[in-house]
């Protein structure tokens, strides 16, 4: 898995994608990691995905449900313990 080698190369663990963080594909990917490889984490994977709603078909609606590029940046910094300047 490419996520063991970024793990262990930085310890850290952040999945970003479109479905809910909750249930979803991603909560299986930092599970396996958590399995294979907790003891070279130096922070708790974090998750990003959509909101928890139904996706909407209009485009505004959409991008306000999908995670964006600030929700990746926040995560990263969470994950790597900056605190976020706009807090």
């Amino acid at each position: 898995m490419r996520d063991l080698e970024s793990v262990a190369k930085t310890g850290r663990l952040v999945v970003v994608h479109e479905a809910v963080t909750f249930g979803g594909f991603g909560a299986e990917i930092a599970a396996q990691v958590c399995e294979r490889a907790f003891e070279q984490l130096k922070a708790p994977p974090v998750r990003v995905g959509a909101k928890f709603a139904p996706i909407p078909f209009a485009e505004p609606m959409e991008s306000y449900v999908m995670p964006q590029v600030g929700d990746i940046v926040a995560a990263v910094k969470q994950v790597v313990g900056e605190k976020d300047e706009a807090a």
